[in-house]
C-alpha cells in the first residue's frame, strides 16, 4: 500500500477477519459476539466493525500518527451506534 493510499472497504473487512482469526485485539471478537447475540447478522456486524476500524486508519493517514487502540475499542463498544459519523 502506498503512503497516500487509505484502505478500502474490502481491506478493512479483511483486517477485521484477520483480527478475529488472531484473537487480537480481543475486543474485536467480543464485539462480534455481542452484536450477533443482539440479532445483527455476522456480515453486517463485520461491516460495522470495519467502519470503527476506518476511523483509526483515517486518523493515522491524516495525522501521520499511530494507531489508537483505546479509541478503536471505544468505537467498537459504541456499535451499533456510530457516533463518529457526526464528528467534524
Amino acid at each position: 500500500m502506498q503512503n497516500d493510499e487509505i484502505m478500502n472497504g474490502d481491506m478493512l473487512v479483511e483486517t477485521i477477519e484477520n483480527q478475529l482469526a488472531d484473537g487480537n485485539p480481543i475486543k474485536v471478537k467480543e464485539t462480534l459476539m455481542r452484536l450477533m447475540m443482539t440479532g445483527t447478522p455476522r456480515e453486517e456486524a463485520i461491516e460495522m466493525m470495519a467502519c470503527a476500524l476506518s476511523v483509526e486508519v483515517y486518523d493515522v493517514a491524516k495525522n501521520d500518527g499511530s494507531f489508537n487502540l483505546k479509541r478503536y475499542s471505544e468505537n467498537l463498544n459504541a456499535l451499533p451506534d456510530m457516533p463518529w459519523e457526526f464528528e467534524d
